[in-house]
């Protein structure tokens, strides 16, 4: 007998811990986020998730075989290159692949056909809070239900992160961060009603003298009546005066809510991101680090998403062929700044000519496939 359960209290060995369902930590102040899409009314999380999502979708994806001298290309096969299946193309698929990560921790779809050694060959995408995903209390293995149809474990396909020990899904990077962007969309509403809503009067018309019953309504109605959309010169007969309310929005305090929060909303999806983005973060922003932020980005944020993608894609392939994404096209330069780098590369022969022809668009050369037999002469370029 177990010293703390009798036989028939005897737990699972595979307990699933209790899904979190929107509530008040999913609703402030009449927010609701319970759906994934909810939080993009923010425009820090949006331009966050879009940013990474993109990022991720566009970079070249190439596929290769053997490591060092013995590494080769190998074309794509189809699932990389349409990898629903509907024509929409991989970027499209990853977008949406990337985008389901930074908004509920989870991505599912539904295998439509494997090829002849049961690699995926078709992932059609769901909505990611249509899927629900749990481990059998018997036989630890996935349970998984799209909606109210049951969907059995060997067609569910399911990637995850932020995962904690003890769950089969991945946590929800908008359920947990739900006060921070609630609060952000409820200083936007705040500050949209405080204006259009009439919070606050727009102006005081007033009359030094006694007016007769019905006379204030009457200047009222003919006041407002020469103001709406005329723009005109605007007199005021004997005793009247106009004074306009001005408010100052710093005095309400969103603005400065907006601010804080936008830069949080960025700061959920890693460092770098409200930088790049152009939200304020409190620290000084020097010609250095500003030149720094692109590889900031890469560095802290937006690796992690290019390994988990090439490792997903990885899984997808036959044994011994691996996926890599070209980060190359993320390191945008300015011309002067790419010509240097590929003279030093010629100088020093880590390419030929024909590859640096070929990153920039040019058509090759008959001489450019071997490297230089001596190191180029050295050219002084100005600054």
């Amino acid at each position: 007998m177990s010293l703390f359960f009798s036989p028939r209290e005897r737990r699972s060995i595979f307990p699933e811990p209790p899904i979190p369902r929107p509530s008040t930590a999913a609703v402030f102040s009449r927010v609701d986020l319970s759906q994934a899409e909810s939080s993009l009314q923010k425009v820090a999380v949006w331009s966050a998730v879009d940013l990474v999502a993109s990022l991720t979708s566009i970079l070249p994806i190439g596929v290769f075989e053997g490591e060092g001298s013995s590494k080769r290309p190998l074309p794509l096969p189809k699932v990389l290159e349409d990898p629903s299946g509907e024509g929409y193309g991989t970027e499209d698929w990853v977008y949406q692949y990337i985008a389901s990560m930074l908004l509920r921790g989870n991505t599912n779809g539904r295998v439509g056909a494997r090829d002849r050694i049961g690699n995926p060959t078709q992932i059609v995408l769901y909505h990611p809070d249509l899927v629900r995903g749990w481990r059998d209390l018997k036989t630890g293995l996935p349970q998984w239900r799209a909606g109210s149809e049951t969907v059995p474990a060997d067609e569910m396909w399911h990637q995850r992160a932020y995962v904690i020990p003890g769950r089969l899904m991945g946590l929800s990077p908008v359920q947990h961060h739900a006060t921070t962007i609630g609060l952000a969309i409820a200083a936007e509403r705040f500050g949209q009603q405080w204006f259009e809503d009439g919070a606050h009067p727009s102006g005081i018309l007033s009359n030094d003298q006694a007016l007769k019953p019905g006379q204030a309504a009457t200047a009222k109605e003919r006041f407002m009546a020469s103001m709406r959309g005329r723009r005109e010169p605007l007199v005021l007969g004997q005793g009247w005066t106009f004074k306009a309310i001005q408010v100052n929005p710093e005095e309400s305090q969103f603005l400065e809510t907006q601010k804080y929060t936008a830069a949080e909303c960025a700061r959920i999806y890693g460092p770098g991101v409200a930088e790049v983005l152009g939200y304020e973060t409190g620290g000084s922003m020097t010609y250095a680090n500003v030149e720094q932020r692109s590889l900031d980005l890469l560095t802290y944020s937006l690796d992690r998403w290019l390994v988990h993608t090439e490792r997903m894609f990885t899984r997808l392939l036959p044994a011994g062929q691996y996926v890599k994404l070209n980060r190359k096209a993320l390191a945008r330069t300015d011309l002067l700044t790419r010509f240097r780098a590929h003279a030093i590369a010629l100088q020093n022969r880590w390419t030929v000519p024909n590859e640096v022809r070929a990153e920039e668009d040019q058509s090759p050369v008959k001489w450019g496939d071997e490297p230089a037999t001596a190191p180029a002469p050295k050219v002084q370029i100005p600054d």
